[in-house]
This record gives C-alpha cells, sequence and structure tokens, in this order.
C-alpha cells in the first residue's frame, strides 16, 4: 500500500509510502490519500491528522511517468488540495516536498518541518505549471516577491528559510522521527481543546482566508490550457524522464 494509517488517540497520522519513487503521487497514493483524508473527515473520534512521508522524503510531487489520476470527489488533485476540511491537518515534512508536495503541504493548516527539509516548485524547469494551488497559495504564505521567486526559478528554498517567513510552524532536529513526533505532539495539543471549537474557527478562518480560491483555480486552469498542448511541455517531461538537460522550443 503507497498510503499508510495509524490511530494515535484522536489524532490520525498519515504517510506517504512510496519512497522507491521518492513518494511521486500516483493513482493509486491519490486514492489512498483520498481514503484517510475521508476517514479523519468522518469518524467523530478523530479530531486531527498529521500527514507525512517515508522518512527520507515528504514528495517530489507528481508521478510525471503515470501521472496522479483523477481528481477525487472530496479532495481535487492528490485527494488533498481541493478538500474543505473541519478537522486540522498538519505537514510533517523530512526530506524535500517539491511540486504537488509542496502544493500538499501548502493546502495543510500547520507545517513542522525537520531542519534540512527544502521546499521547491520545479514546475517551469518541467515546462509544466504548478496546477494545485501553488499559484495562488504560495502568495498567500509567502510575501509575495518569494513566491515569485519560487515559482519563476524553480529554485528550492531550506526549512530555515521557510521558518523564517512564518511558513514552517515548528523546526525539528534530524533525529530519525523527530519531526513527526513534534507534529503529533502538536496536533495532540490542539486536541485538548474543545473539538466542536476547533473545527468552527478551523471553517471560519478558511472561509475568510480562502475566498479567492474560486478565482485562483480559474485562472490556474486557464493557464494551464495554454502550455497543455505546448512542445516545451513534452520536451520537458521527456528531458526529466531522460534524465537530461531540456532543449525548449518556446512554443
Amino acid at each position: 500500500m503507497s498510503v499508510l494509517t495509524e490511530h494515535r488517540g484522536h489524532v490520525l497520522l498519515i504517510r506517504m509510502h512510496r519512497s522507491a519513487k521518492r513518494n511521486a503521487i500516483d493513482a493509486d497514493m491519490t486514492a489512498g490519500l483520498d481514503a484517510a483524508l475521508n476517514e479523519l473527515e468522518d469518524d467523530p473520534n478523530l479530531w486531527a491528522g498529521v500527514l507525512t512521508g517515508d522518512g527520507s522524503v515528504f514528495s517530489a510531487g507528481t508521478d510525471l511517468a503515470n501521472g496522479s489520476g483523477e481528481p477525487t470527489v472530496r479532495g481535487g488533485y492528490y485527494g488533498v488540495v481541493r478538500r474543505r476540511r473541519t478537522a486540522p491537518l498538519i505537514a510533517a515534512v523530512e526530506g524535500l516536498a517539491f511540486g504537488g508536495g509542496f502544493e500538499i503541504v501548502l493546502a495543510c493548516d500547520l507545517v513542522v518541518a525537520s531542519r534540512e527539509a527544502r521546499f521547491g516548485l520545479p514546475e517551469v524547469a518541467r515546462g509544466v505549471l504548478a496546477t494545485s494551488g501553488a499559484l495562488f497559495r504560495a502568495p498567500r504564505a509567502l510575501p509575495l516577491n518569494v513566491a515569485r521567486e519560487m515559482l519563476l526559478t524553480g529554485e528550492p528554498l531550506g526549512a530555515e528559510r521557510l521558518w523564517s517567513l512564518g511558513v514552517v510552524n515548528v523546526l525539528t532536529d534530524t533525529d530519525a522521527g523527530a519531526t513527526v513526533d513534534a507534529a503529533v505532539a502538536l496536533a495532540e495539543k490542539i486536541c485538548t481543546n474543545s473539538p466542536t471549537s476547533v473545527r468552527n474557527t478551523l471553517q471560519a478562518l478558511d472561509e475568510i482566508t480562502a475566498g479567492g480560491d474560486d478565482a485562483g483555480w480559474e485562472v490556474t486552469g486557464e493557464r494551464l490550457q495554454s502550455v497543455a498542448q505546448s512542445a516545451d511541455l513534452k520536451e520537458g517531461i521527456a528531458a526529466f524522464l531522460e534524465k537530461r538537460a531540456p532543449r525548449w522550443i518556446n512554443g
């Protein structure tokens, strides 16, 4: 199974488990993430969730060889990024969170990261587009020029930089398991509070801050159509799979 779950009291720990592919998201992982997050929402005894990777990596994003499968009814892409949740979800990041992996992080409510974690949006280096929310969530979470830097250069930023900018809530040591332990502890702290109050607070924050999401998804879709049939997109993916530098055609 590419997604594993574990109950820790009122906390659901969700682990992406495809380390041989750097937790790249294919159709099976999308289905697994969707099922796990449906459980988090539907089980009244689960009050918070922690989403993590396989220790050495959070996620490299979409599996470019096989695709990430169809968006799910409740979660959208990856079963995550268009989901309206009432249970807080904490990203516990070790290693890299690139492309769709970082877009999943941006879709979470809180972020705990190892000091050695790295975050990136390398889509422009592949001839593709950040289609899973980063075009509007990155400039919401980051200063605009930093979001531009990530989206236009494709270069990653380290956890300590994102902590200084307020994206990462808690930095942890690099000891194995430290990030997940800290994320679970943060989730348990949330669970000491009234679940009704937490749920309604999260919904209120979502309604206040995510009011522009519909427009963001619309613009993202329009820009995607502009690159979907481009020669650059085909070349970028081919170069990635062939492990060579792309030869851009600009068309």
